[in-house]
This record gives C-alpha cells, structure tokens and sequence, in this order.
C-alpha cells in the first residue's frame, strides 16, 4: 500500500521533471533563460497559485506542490552541487590569483553594500539599530546560484562577481553568529562559539585539502580502471556530501564544502570526466531552487503592497549597483563597461538573503511581517536577475560603443599590424603578436566581440569596414602588416583590391576559405592567403595516419605532397607567377633568422 507522503513525494518529482522538460526546451527555442521559465513554474504550482485551489479541486494535488519545505531539501542539493562545478572550473592557484579581489574588493562590497542599505532603513522606517543593519547585510549579498550560471568564471565579469560571492560565501557563518549575539535573549558565550566555529573550520577545510590531496587520485584511479561512468559519478557525489557535511557539521556552510571538493578534484585529470557527468544533475537541481523561488512569490500579498515592494526592490537594486560599479571601477579593478555589468548582475538580493533573515526573525531583531515582506523582496529580485543581467550586458556594450569610438589609435612605432575581425582566428593572431612585444591594433563590427576582447586586454575599437572612410581611421599608412580575419569571403576580396590600390607595398595576409578562394585572394593583391580548411585537413589526416601506426616520415612526405599540389592549383587558377607561400612551420628559425 502506498502511503499519502510516498505519494506527495512522487507528485513533487513529477511535476519537476514535467516543468524541467517542458521549460527548457521551451525558453531555449525563443533564446530565453529557463531561469524566468522555473521560477514561474514556481509561482503556478506553488501554495499561491494551483496549489491553493487543491481543496476545491483534488485531483490538482497531483500537479502541484503544497509547500516550499517538500522540495527544500532538493533546492539546497542543488546550490551544493552548483558550488561543486564552480570548483571544478577553478584551481587554487587561480584562487590565489583572485585572493586581493576576494578580500578586497569582495569585503568592501559586502560591507560598505550593507552599512548603507542598513542606514537608509534607520532612516526611512522605524526599524531599530540591530534590525536595520541587520536587514542590510542581508540584502547586500548576491545570488552565487543564479549570477555565477549567467557570467561564468573565466570574463571579466565572472571574476569579479565569483570573487565577491565567495567572500559573501565565506562570511555567511560570521553573520549569523553575529545577529545571534546582537539577539535579545543573546547568551554571553556568543563570541567564544564564534571563535570555536571559526578555528575548528580551518581545521576541517585543511584535513578536507590534504585528504584530497593524497586519496581523490587514487579513487578516480580505481574508476577509471573499471571504466564504469556511474562509478564516477558516485565516487563524485560521495566527494561533494561528505566535504559539504565535514563543513556543515562544524558550522560552516555546507557550499563551502562542495567548493572546496570540486576545486580539490579539479586538481585531478579526472576533473574533465567529472564535470561532464556530473552537469545533468547540477541543471536539474538548480531548476528545483528556481521552483522554490517562484513558490516563495504570493501573488496576493504582491497586490496588496505593490507600492511598497517596488520601492524596495528598486531601492536595493540602485544601492548595490552604484556601490559594487564603484568600487570596481576607483579600485581600477575593471572597465567603466564591467563595472556596470557587474554592478546590475550582483544588485539584487540573494537565496542567502532568505537564511539571514530566519536568523534574524529567530533571534527575534525583527518581527514575523517584517520578515516575509523582505523575503518576498528578495523572491522578486531573484526573479529579475536574468533580465538586470541582460540591461547591464546591453549598458556595457553601450559604454564600450563610446569609449572604443572615442578612443584614438594609439601611437606605436614602426610596424604596427593591423588585424580587420576579432573572431577566433584575429585573437590568435593578436595573442601570438602579444607574446612577441609586436604592437597591433585589431577592429570588429561586432560590439559584443570588442567589449568582450576589451574586457580580457586585448587592443580592439569597434569598427565596421563595410563603410567607406572606416579604413583610413587606422593608421594603415604607418602600418607594417594588414591582417584579413573576417568571415565574409566577398568583403574581404573587396577590401583587399582597396589596399592593394592605395598602398602597393603593404603586406597583406588574409584567412582564406579553401583553394578557390586563396587564388582570387591572389588575384586581388593579398600577399599571402591561407586556407584554412587545408591546414585542418592536414592536421587531421597526420593524425590518423600516425596513430594508425604510420612512420613519421612517409606522412610528412605525403603531406608535402598534398601542399605542393595545392600550390600548383593554386597558381594555376590564379593566374601567378610566384608560388603561394602555404606550407607550415614545423620548427622556430634559429641563428640571424630569429634575430
């Protein structure tokens, strides 16, 4: 016989695998984040909506979920195992690289972001002292399950934001044990049990690392010998429990432990494996935590207080944001357009916000209406993070536009190039010049590829060739090299009989799509022309041929082979009378030649 809470439990799975299956695939064909899709599944078959028609309409208990507590559980499951693939996509020395923006920039965020929220509240309510700065460290933190997932860690606005969020990570346990001690009712031994949490999470984390250290290579080990891929996948979600209770057992939050056991196996070569095994769940289960939130909306309680609600939620948002641009920006810590993508990302509250405020109301700072007003806040704000994330992406590029218009070229000496598309292929080349202290210059008509190869160093303006008098802005009089990188086969023919009429003597290199399109890039006055799909070809074909046990040299012959023939098309179609220089490397000049 089955039981009424076995059957609950399975009506809850139900009706998240439904919403899972139907909102992804649904949002993704309209290019829409399933973010908005969940937390509206949310709202629809949580207590305030279906759910609370179940009386009248019994069957509907089948399709909806009857409070936020049946699936908390799975929302948090679903947060640790989010922190778990953040630490595989890290490693501690990148964490040590990050370590000034941490504690830097991320104290300053949290702190400076809470004094201010907790000072307007004093001065706008009649909240008391503890309870206003109370309510405004809580409202300074940021959402790690939501804008982590949006920015990535590896942009310049994902470093800045997983910089702050971990430091906001770090500091939950200090904040709930100091809204405990600021309590009423407060015991005197508050900051000796602070102290105790404290030393004895070091202890925790450093046996967890070292632990890691010696035992996660050799687990992996026996499950890559068995070529078992759900071995893996227990030896992972083993992993991720036991760090994520070795850290909650100790009064540190259990997100800690899932970071720091994603970072220690992604000390590991078996990090690859893992992450794409373990990436279905970590959806998934975020999706759980978005219904959760959406269940947390009551529609009723939103009618009523509108007025109130928006102004706090528009409150929040402009403090945190001015705040979190400012500090990155007279910090020298980002561009004007970072800051103001990551300020919008991080401004509204976070799932943590939702703990602080238990606490609080546990400890009783703040009373129980006070509580569920600034909880549906931070429900609302969660909700709309997708979207402040896409008006500060369109601010950034907006602020890029200007600043990469504006910009003049700089001087540099003799021997600039010119690198014209910033796809793929020009931040190779500009990578490569880098690394060689050669000077370049590099235009896109592309505004989200210059913000974002701003954003990571590189010396691009925003530029479309396809207008006339775009080219003479570039300086290509002074310059010593002309790279061709652009998509457009026709365009770049074009461009290459312009330069080649008003400067006869400059190189120019372009990407070529095959054979037939070198040849009329030749024939248009380019100086060298590469195709592209010969080079890959060949890099293929050497690999087949030498893993099947082929000698190097037979292949190598045979390649020559394969680019001599080319060549010769080459000239032929296009009508040369030198032969086209396409053959590849293989070793660096020595001698006066690399002088």
């Amino acid at each position: 016989m089955v039981s009424e809470t076995e059957t609950s439990a399975l009506g809850n799975a139900l009706v998240v695998l439904g919403a899972a299956g139907i909102v992804i695939p649904a949002f993704a064909r309209f290019r829409i984040t399933p973010v908005i899709g969940f937390i509206l599944v949310g709202l629809l078959v949580g207590p305030s909506g279906l759910g609370a028609l179940t009386g009248d309409y019994p069957w509907l208990k089948h399709v909806t979920i009857a409070s936020t507590e049946d699936i908390a559980l799975f929302a948090e499951f679903g947060i640790i195992l989010l922190l778990f693939s953040i630490g595989l996509e890290l490693s501690f020395r990148r964490l040590w690289q990050l370590r000034k923006l941490v504690f830097g920039i991320g104290a300053a965020e949290l702190l400076l972001g809470g004094m201010i929220l907790g000072g307007a509240l004093m001065l706008l309510t009649d909240y008391s002292t503890p309870a206003a700065f109370g309510l405004g460290i809580a409202l300074a933190l940021s959402s790690t399950a939501l804008v982590l997932p949006i920015a990535g860690t590896k942009s310049a606005v994902g470093r800045a934001s997983f910089s702050m969020l971990l430091f906001e990570d770090l500091a939950i346990v200090p904040i709930i044990f100091i809204l405990g001690a600021l309590a009423p009712n407060a015991a005197a031994n508050s900051t000796e049990l602070l102290l105790t949490t404290l030393w004895q999470g070091v202890v925790v984390v450093a046996a967890l690392a070292i632990a890691g250290w010696f035992l996660l290579p050799r687990i992996f080990a026996q499950a890559a010998r068995a070529k078992n891929p759900e071995l893996f996948l227990a030896a992972s979600l083993l992993v991720v429990i036991v760090a994520a209770l070795a850290t909650a057992a100790v009064g540190l939050s259990p997100i800690v432990g899932a970071l720091l056991a994603g970072l220690m196996i992604a000390e590991t070569e078996y990090h690859g494996e893992v992450e794409a095994i373990t990436a279905p769940f970590k959806g998934l289960a975020l999706g759980v935590f978005l219904i959760s939130v959406g269940m947390g909306l009551n529609l009723k309680t939103i009618a009523e207080q509108w007025p109130q609600l928006v102004a706090a939620v528009a409150g929040v948002i402009l403090i945190k944001a001015i705040v979190t641009a400012a500090l990155l920006r007279f910090s020298g810590t980002a561009r004007r357009g970072t800051a103001a993508e990551v300020g919008l990302l991080m401004s509204s509250p976070s799932e943590t916000t939702l703990i602080v405020l238990a606490t609080a109301l546990q400890a009783q700072i703040i009373g129980r209406s006070t509580a569920e007003f600034w909880q549906l806040v931070t429900a609302i704000g969660l909700t709309i993070t997708p979207l402040l994330a896409r008006v500060g992406h369109d601010i950034s590029r907006r602020i890029e536009m200007r600043s990469s218009d504006s910009a003049p070229i700089p001087e540099t000496p003799e021997g600039r190039t010119v690198i014209v598309g910033f796809g793929r292929v020009g931040r190779i080349v500009a990578e490569l010049l880098r690394e060689h202290n050669r000077p370049y210059v590099a235009v896109d008509a592309d505004i989200d590829t210059v913000a974002a190869a701003r954003r990571d160093g590189f010396l691009v303006r925003f530029a479309d060739v396809a207008r006339p008098g775009s080219l003479d802005k570039l300086g290509i009089e002074h310059a010593d090299a002309v790279v061709l990188t652009m998509d457009d086969p026709v365009q770049q023919l074009r461009m290459t009989r312009q330069l080649r009429q008003k400067y006869p003597d400059l190189p120019i290199i372009s990407r070529a799509r095959g054979a037939d399109h070198a040849a009329a890039l030749y024939q248009a006055g380019a100086s060298d022309a590469v195709p592209e799909t010969l080079e890959s070809s060949l890099q293929l074909a050497e690999a087949v041929l030498i893993d099947l046990g082929v000698a190097m040299g037979p292949v190598i012959a045979s390649i020559h082979d394969v680019r001599a023939k080319m060549r010769h098309d080459i000239m032929t179609k296009g009508q040369l009378e030198r032969e086209p220089r396409i053959q590849k490397l293989r070793t660096p000049p020595t001698g006066s030649e690399s002088a």
